[in-house]
C-alpha cells in the first residue's frame, strides 16, 4: 500500500469546508489557498471557488465573491503550522526549497515573505501568504505503449530523454517506467534490475519521511531531495544500479554527470523540458550535446494534443520514427 494518506483525508484534518467541496471531484489535481482571496480547486483542467457551504462554483458561473469562502492570514498560517505536524523547524530543509511533501506523496507549495542567511540563501519562510496543494498521482501503466520502443533486449534498454514542456505529464510517465524497468516486464520481456532514482524535486517517488509514496518498484534506491550531479555521482559508487532516472536535465554540470553514467555503462532514463515542434533545437544547449554524442538513442516527445501524456514523436538518432 503505496497511498498511506488520500487527499481528502488530509484536506479534513485542515479545513472541514474545503474537504466537502473536494468530495465531489475524483480528479483532484491542486486546491489553491491564499490570503484573503477566493480558494480555487482545479480539477480534471477546470477552476472552480468553494463556496461558503462547502460546495464547488464554476468561475465561469459567477462574478461575486460575497458567496465564496476566503481565509485571512491567521487562518492560513495555521494551516502552514497544521501541516508541519506543529514542528516547522523538523521540515525546515524543505520549507526552504518552496514546498513540503506529506504523507501520501502530496506536495504543498508555500509562498510568503522569505528570510535569508548571511550568505544570501533562504533560510526560512515565514508570514505564509499562499499555499497549493497539489495531489499526487500515479497512473500505472501508462509507459506499457512506449516500453517496446526502449527495451533493446531482455537484460538492456536504450538510454531514453522524455522531452516535452511543463504539464504534460512526463514526471508520471517517468515514475511508471522506473516502475516497470525494477520490477521486470512480460511483453515485451524485461528481466527487473537494479534501479537508482536521482530524485531532486521530491516528485519521483514523493518520500515522505524516507518512505517512497509512489510504487516505483521493488529493485529501486532513492536519492531524495539530492541535486542531480551529486545525486548520479552517488548512486554509481555505492548502489551498483543499473539504470539511473532522473528528472529535468539541462541545468549547468549536468551533462557531464550524465556522460559519467554512460561512461560506467549505466543506462539512464531522464526528462528536459522543451517546446519542440519539428526539432530539437529549443532544447538546452546541454540535452542537445548528449543527443549529438549518442549518449541518449532514443527520445520520446509528449505534448497536450490529446491530453496530458499525449506522446507526439519518438525519434530515434535524430529520424522521426512515429509513436
Amino acid at each position: 500500500m503505496y497511498r498511506e494518506q488520500t487527499l481528502l483525508e488530509f484536506v479534513k484534518k485542515i479545513n472541514r469546508t474545503v474537504a466537502r467541496a473536494i468530495s465531489f471531484k475524483e480528479d483532484i489535481e491542486e486546491i489553491r489557498i491564499r490570503v484573503d482571496r477566493p480558494i480555487i480547486v482545479r480539477a480534471g483542467g477546470i477552476e472552480y471557488f468553494v463556496a461558503l457551504n462547502g460546495g464547488l462554483i464554476n468561475k465561469t458561473e459567477t462574478k461575486r465573491a460575497d458567496n465564496l469562502l476566503v481565509l485571512n492570514s491567521a487562518e492560513i498560517n495555521g494551516i502552514f503550522v497544521s501541516i508541519n505536524e506543529n514542528s516547522v523547524y523538523a521540515y525546515q530543509e524543505e520549507i526552504r526549497k518552496g514546498y513540503i511533501t506529506i504523507k501520501g506523496g502530496h506536495r504543498i507549495g508555500i509562498t510568503g515573505k522569505t528570510v535569508l542567511s548571511g550568505d544570501g540563501y533562504i533560510n526560512h519562510i515565514k508570514e505564509i501568504s499562499g499555499l497549493n496543494i497539489r495531489a499526487a498521482r500515479e497512473i500505472t501503466g501508462c509507459g506499457d505503449k512506449l516500453l517496446k520502443h526502449i527495451i533493446r533486449n531482455p537484460e538492456d534498454i536504450y538510454s531514453t530523454l522524455i522531452v516535452s514542456p511543463p504539464g504534460t505529464g512526463k514526471t508520471t510517465l517517468l515514475r511508471d517506467l522506473a516502475r516497470t524497468l525494477s520490477e521486470g516486464n512480460e511483453k515485451p520481456i524485461f528481466h527487473g534490475v537494479n534501479v537508482g532514482v536521482v530524485d531532486e524535486r521530491s516528485e519521483i517517488a514523493a518520500c515522505y519521511r524516507g518512505v517512497p509514496q509512489n510504487n516505483i518498484g521493488i529493485r529501486t534506491d532513492v536519492l531524495d531531495s539530492c541535486p542531480k550531479i551529486e545525486g548520479m555521482m552517488m548512486l554509481l559508487r555505492s548502489m551498483s544500479p543499473r539504470i539511473i532516472v532522473t528528472d529535468e536535465i539541462g541545468g549547468r554540470g549536468d551533462a557531464e554527470a550524465v556522460r559519467c553514467v554512460a561512461n560506467a555503462g549505466v543506462r539512464l532514463v531522464a526528462t528536459a523540458h522543451g517546446y519542440c515542434k519539428n526539432d530539437l533545437t529549443d532544447l538546452r544547449r546541454e540535452a542537445r550535446e548528449l543527443i549529438e554524442e549518442g549518449i541518449f538513442q532514443k527520445i520520446i516527445v509528449l505534448d497536450n494534443s490529446k491530453g496530458p501524456g499525449t506522446v507526439r514523436d519518438i525519434l530515434d538518432g535524430g529520424v522521426k520514427n512515429g509513436a
